[in-house]
């Protein structure tokens, strides 16, 4: 059985391909079309992993898409309805869309696939299982766990804005549900937008923000009493209620009511791009506390209402790692597993694997020789050496190619030791919003200067955002306060007290920049100024290359932990082909690019025309 599952038209479409319950190919649309998150129908994702399986769309027994849109029409209408006269200028902006548009998604589907295949598309099953219905079964169902309690948390989806529910063999039972506009989600997208980032897109900035406000200071806690006495009530069991004076999200064209965030917290709205000043750095700070303490809340609910021993956790707060750091180290539940794409890409996945075990009640048999039944991720293109050939003939590239895979590693393993920053395309693409090791840029994460190289002079973002260390699987309890699997960067954890520089005593004194560069650890270009790091274990079972580069890294230098960032700048999705790869190395300044068998050195290379105008091109995020 072959089914298609498809994510679109709200923000970072996907699609994926299931075969007889195991996934075979995933791949988000702006990894094609380079517009990041975008959120068009994913015509060349559809087509790619088509293509990967060697199926039409005539051989697909269903294509599943990942909401109910007739039922999020209904609670647009029910939230204008009961808002009227107010959001009565949302109201004629989203309606004509609806009309023309969305309330007509099934012959839309059908017309775009037809682009695809048009004898195919007449044909085949289409299905739409419920938002939080596909976040709960793309993480159970690839899960390690034969049962377990799942945990969704996002915007909102339908009418749902959270929900606990029980997975079992391959069943899935809905057992609570908060409905909007009460979200989790929401909330801190609300600060996302008043902290002055992009929402949909910042959130994971302003948790990496949220290590520069003091934790210990009367700012913090007064922010805290001040967001749940007027923003957020917060029961016993996690759900929460959300005072909507103070929120524009519902019937506005804006997350929040600037006015009253301001006479809240006796502060406007930082303006995009500006300095984050301390007052930004304690506020994101406390929503971060807040977020953590409604997490644990919920997660106590799902233990008491389920009584299983495992939970699994999707929808797109579980992408804030450090309160799913927190909650593993919690020991409410034996072992958690996040889903890694668990915002709405991974809703195509969710809708795939609904379709197969939910709609056909197909038998499910969990993995027993690997992690999970996501392969690592490594779900998306992957090219050859012959692919690569042809782009650096294209760019009369000089490159060295290695026929021996023990050179090359030895090789790159000794440039980074020496301080150079490597592009690293390997293998298949990741699915999900984190390089893995297959679309990397890598480098030394003991270097104290590497965190700023990287971010203004490779990346070109802000100064105070992180980079995250990957460890040999085998080492890592040896470099943090841990001794589990974090494949998928999907957990923050101390780094060991034994290899922490203890802070001076004025640091709690210093502004954002202050604390930027201080070296806080024998790692220090990987540990958050809390002691902290988003960690990645690599195995040998999902990525053997990479874990032998980390392996050949520590038998030269006798440390098993580098810096692994996503391989992009600014504003652009992660890079797919050899091209996109080679392009962004030459317009930055990486030092040498591994593509396959292959390496460039960028001191060989002709440099390329408008290197600046290309990177201030991008869109900001």
């Amino acid at each position: 059985m072959t089914i298609l599952g498809i994510s679109a038209f709200y923000h970072d479409s996907a699609a994926v391909i299931l075969q007889h319950g195991e996934v075979m190919a995933a791949a988000q649309e702006e990894r094609f079309s380079r517009k990041k998150h975008d959120e068009a129908f994913p015509v060349n994702a559809i087509k790619w992993c088509l293509q990967y399986t060697g199926k039409s769309l005539n051989e697909i027994d269903a294509v599943v898409f990942y909401e109910k849109p007739f039922l999020k029409f209904e609670r647009l209408l029910e939230t204008y309805y009961s808002s009227a006269p107010k959001g009565l200028r949302s109201f004629l902006t989203s309606m004509p869309v609806w009309i023309k548009e969305k309330m007509f998604l099934k012959k839309i589907i059908r017309d775009e696939l037809s682009e695809i295949d048009k004898a195919g598309s007449r044909k085949v099953k289409l299905l739409f299982p419920e938002h939080h219905l596909s976040h709960a079964a793309s993480a159970f169902y690839v899960s390690p766990f034969e049962k377990a309690a799942i945990l969704t948390i996002d915007g909102v989806g339908e009418w749902a804005t959270t929900t606990i529910c029980l997975g079992e063999g391959n069943k899935i039972t809905v057992l609570k549900e908060l409905q909007f506009p009460h979200s989790l989600g929401l909330l801190y997208s609300a600060f996302t937008y008043f902290c002055g980032f992009k929402v949909n897109s910042g959130e994971y900035k302003l948790m990496g923000l949220a290590p520069y406000g003091n934790p210990h200071s009367d700012e913090v806690r007064q922010y805290v009493k001040l967001i749940k006495a007027h923003l957020v009530n917060i029961k016993d069991d996690g759900s929460i209620f959300l005072d909507q004076s103070y929120y524009n999200y519902a019937t506005g064209l804006r997350m929040a009511n600037d006015k009253k965030w301001e006479q809240l917290f006796g502060f406007p709205r930082r303006q995009p791009e500006s300095f984050p000043e301390q007052q930004y750095c304690d506020l994101a700070l406390a929503i971060q506390l807040v977020t953590e303490e409604i997490v644990l809340k919920l997660a106590g609910e799902a233990k008491r209402v389920t009584g299983a021993n495992h939970l699994c956790l999707a929808g797109g707060v579980a992408l804030n790692c450090v309160a799913n750091g927190k909650l593993d180290s919690a020991g409410i539940f034996k072992q958690i597993f996040v889903q890694p794409a668990a915002g709405d890409a991974g809703g195509a996945l969710g809708a795939a694997c609904a379709g197969h075990y939910i709609y056909f009640g197909s038998e499910r048999k969990v993995s027993t020789t690997q992690m999970d039944g996501l392969k690592g991720a490594y779900l998306g293109p992957e090219y050859a050496d012959t692919d690569i050939a042809v782009v650096a003939r294209k760019y009369n590239a000089p490159y060295e190619y290695f026929n021996s895979e023990d050179e090359l590693l030895n090789k790159v393993a000794l440039l980074v030791a020496d301080g150079q920053v490597i592009g690293w395309h390997q293998g298949r693409m990741e699915f999900g919003p984190r390089a893995l090791g297959a679309r990397s840029i890598i480098a030394d994460a003991r270097n104290p200067d590497m965190q700023k190289k990287l971010n203004e002079k490779i990346k070109m973002r802000e100064g105070f955002r992180p980079f995250a260390p990957v460890v040999l699987a085998e080492d890592v309890a040896e470099y943090f306060a841990y001794n589990g699997v974090s494949p998928y960067m999907s957990l923050v954890k101390q780094v060991k007290f034994d290899l922490q520089v203890p802070l001076p005593a004025d640091f709690v004194k210093k502004d954002l920049l202050g604390k930027l560069y201080f070296q806080r650890s024998n790692i220090p270009a990987v540990t958050h100024i809390d002691y902290t790091a988003r960690l990645q274990t690599v195995h040998h079972e999902t990525n053997p290359r990479f874990w032998k580069l980390l392996n050949t890294f520590k038998g030269i230098t006798g440390c098993s932990v580098m810096i692994n960032t996503s391989f992009n700048v600014r504003g652009e999705p992660i890079v797919n082909t050899p091209e996109e790869a080679y392009n962004c190395f030459m317009r930055t300044d990486m030092d040498f690019l591994v593509a396959g068998n292959y390496l460039f050195d960028k001191k060989r290379q002709t440099p390329m025309p408008g290197k600046d105008k290309w990177q201030l091109s991008e869109a900001l995020d």
